[in-house]
């Protein structure tokens, strides 16, 4: 979308589109319009659900007798159970109302009618996703889910190709990025746990440091070259040498006993832009690396720096310092802005120049879901031409770009539970090649069996040998893989979805301009970044103003108009949003004055401001058939609120986004 700076004039006379029908039936609706069908859904496959209970053994006797609902003790237990129930209702009714496109705050909106329908349906089978055993219907469907990302990523999803992707569920993002660490130290330790065993036959590297830096592709292969050797033994010398591997691999050893084995070699980095979400931080002290591991890159646009990031390598190859990982972020949490994944992985083809290699993994736990916006249905990339008549500004080159090299990455975390629109508890890790998986396996022969599976499905069936949790829910992959299937992830179907949110992106980008005409006489207003994603933030601050102190109060009392306050009702709030903040010492001191310029503040470098942050993800925001759309809506409201705001006092400013 066009830069900022001057709020450009606003965009053509593009039509907004007729109104999708198909979109009618994916949602509950706003005002609960789906109502008889999600009730019509639930009933029927709660009574198919009973009708398989009683059909299961119908020659066994009932174990509750028919009078037992006469008891007493019956009677007072169902009446605790209703009460109790009838007070959680009323609880969550000051919930936040996801569901409406008043609430444009945080990363949540309306659920998916077949996703959420499937979810519920599956439940009461509470099938256990680590094995066969435990959900034998469902861990196939995790294992297919997987498979639907890859596709939409780019990566191989023929389960009959040797190279195939491989992925599965997780709680969310932050369990996922930890996934890809824990899966890219495995793999870069590896080679080195061979060298020590003294594996000589195998065609390994000269020393620690170019083992060390072997690079995924390479260390895949020497595993599929280990395993091909190792069968050929007999069974006591396959088991002798396998045991010999093991006691020098990095899992064995731990993260101390694995570096003082190998004193040339240090902590490997991980490199993430200063966007990166939290989870980086709790990922590298969770796996042993320690916090000082992660190494924040500037940014510019609030975008991965490229020459930053080719900097950073540069030192790390001339002081022999290793490099675990580099992450792209694909829409950050708090502005939604997308990395040139395409320049990560030209960094790093520069860096193998130098004997440097490293994983490169994209967290598009917020933005995955935009890659079905460039993909036909047959998995292939649409050319970008097609992709950009059905918009104004999106996408451009540079994004573009950077979901296209999506398919050259070593692995990606999506969050089905954001822009897929499916119940918290779905995140996805998705790795390029599921042979490596092999080097996280962990067995416990009381569910796992020694047998070797026979297929890339029947592998994996065994799931919770390559994930870290002991338990998990296979009906949320049910309701991740019906979800699919309903709305397979291409542009034609699941596509619709982000469509309608980018259009509505790019509606609020223009109404911004309006809105930042209609109250210049009051009110400097921006976008400090261009979106590149359904996610915009609003810069404001008094025209007669030059205090930092005193924008962000100003900000801070117009936010209380826009957050839940759990001493009213929820429907005296018109409008649900969020704030974050920017800082000075992440924007780099070029952009700081840029901004702060932009809406005559003072330069005071040490000190964040506060910004109004609006996640456009609710496919509802655009009434195509009224053209009214909650969009204008909310300008209107804001001129409306900024009237009422108090012109005296102050207020702390807290910081971060909540998702």
């Amino acid at each position: 979308m066009p830069a900022d700076p001057a709020l450009p004039p606003a965009a053509g006379n593009r039509a907004r589109g007729t109104r999708e029908p198909m979109l009618d039936a994916c949602f509950l609706g706003p005002y609960g319009e789906n109502d008889a069908l999600l009730e019509k859904l639930v009933v029927e496959f709660l009574r198919d659900h009973v009708y398989w209970r009683r059909n299961f053994h119908p020659e066994d006797p009932p174990a509750i007798a028919t009078t037992a609902a006469q008891h007493p003790q019956y009677q007072a237990f169902e009446a605790r159970m209703r009460r109790e129930l009838h007070q959680l209702s009323a609880a969550l009714k000051r919930s936040m109302p996801f569901h409406s496109p008043r609430y444009i705050g945080h990363m949540a909106s309306d659920l998916l009618l077949p996703g959420l329908a499937a979810q519920m349906l599956a439940l009461p089978y509470n099938p256990n996703n680590v094995t066969d055993e435990a959900a034998p219907v469902t861990v196939d469907l995790e294992v297919k889910v997987g498979l639907q990302l890859a596709r939409m990523l780019g990566y191989v999803d023929d389960p009959a190709r040797a190279d195939c992707a491989f992925g599965h569920l997780t709680s969310g993002g932050t369990l996922a990025n930890y996934q890809a660490l824990r899966l890219a130290l495995a793999m870069k330790a590896f080679p080195v746990a061979l060298r020590a065993a003294g594996a000589a036959d195998l065609d390994l590297p000269d020393d620690d440091w170019a083992a060390f830096n072997l690079g995924n592709a390479s260390t895949t292969e020497l595993l599929g070259r280990w395993q091909a050797w190792l069968a050929t033994q007999p069974p006591q010398e396959r088991a002798r040498w396998h045991a010999r591997v093991e006691a020098q691999r990095i899992e064995q050893l731990g993260i101390a006993g694995f570096f003082a084995a190998h004193p040339p070699l240090r902590l490997p980095r991980v490199l993430a832009p200063i966007t990166a979400h939290y989870s980086w931080s709790k990922g590298v002290k969770m796996l042993g690396l320690g916090r000082d591991q992660l190494e924040l890159v500037p940014t510019r646009g609030m975008r991965l720096d490229i020459d930053a990031l080719n900097e950073c390598l540069d030192r790390c190859a001339r002081d022999r310092e290793p490099v675990l990982m580099a992450v792209a972020v694909l829409g950050s949490t708090e502005y939604g802005t997308i990395d040139p994944v395409d320049g990560v992985l030209a960094a790093r083809a520069r860096s193998r120049q130098r004997g440097l290699d490293f994983a490169v993994h994209v967290d598009a736990a917020w933005g995955g879901y935009l890659a079905t916006l460039f993909r036909n249905e047959d998995g292939s990339l649409r050319p970008r031409a097609d992709v950009a008549a059905e918009f104004e500004y999106f996408p451009s080159p540079e994004l573009y770009a950077a979901f296209a090299a999506l398919g050259g990455t070593d692995s990606v975390t999506v969050d089905p539970h954001k822009l897929g629109y499916l119940p918290f508890g779905s995140g996805a890790f998705v790795c390029r090649d599921h042979r490596a998986m092999d080097l996280l396996a962990e067995r416990a022969d009381y569910i796992f069996h020694a047998q070797a599976p026979r297929d890339y499905m029947e592998r994996f069936r065994s799931l919770g040998q390559f994930i870290p949790e002991g338990s998990k829910s296979g009906a949320a992959a049910a309701g991740v893989y019906v979800a699919h299937k309903v709305l397979p992830l291409d542009h034609r179907h699941f596509g619709r979805l982000p469509h309608a949110t980018v259009r509505a992106t790019e509606i609020f980008y223009e109404r911004a301009q309006r809105f930042s005409a209609e109250v210049a006489d009051r009110l400097h207003v921006r976008v400090p970044f261009e979106p590149d994603s359904n996610l915009v933030c609003l810069a404001l601050n008094p025209r007669s103003n030059r205090s930092l102190a005193q924008a962000n109060a100003f900000l801070w009392r117009l936010y209380d108009l826009l957050r839940p306050d759990t001493h009213q009702p929820l429907q005296v709030k018109e409008f649900f949003g969020s704030v974050t903040t920017l800082r000075p010492d992440l924007l780099g001191a070029a952009e700081t004055a840029r901004i702060y310029r932009s809406l005559g503040i003072d330069s005071a470098p040490d000190d964040p401001l506060l910004i109004l942050r609006h996640t456009l993800m609710n496919p509802q925001l655009i009434d195509h058939e009224n053209d009214i759309s909650y969009i204008h809506r909310h300008f209107q409201f804001l001129p409306h609120s900024i009237d009422r705001l108090p012109t005296a006092g102050t207020a702390d400013a807290p910081g971060g986004g909540a998702d």
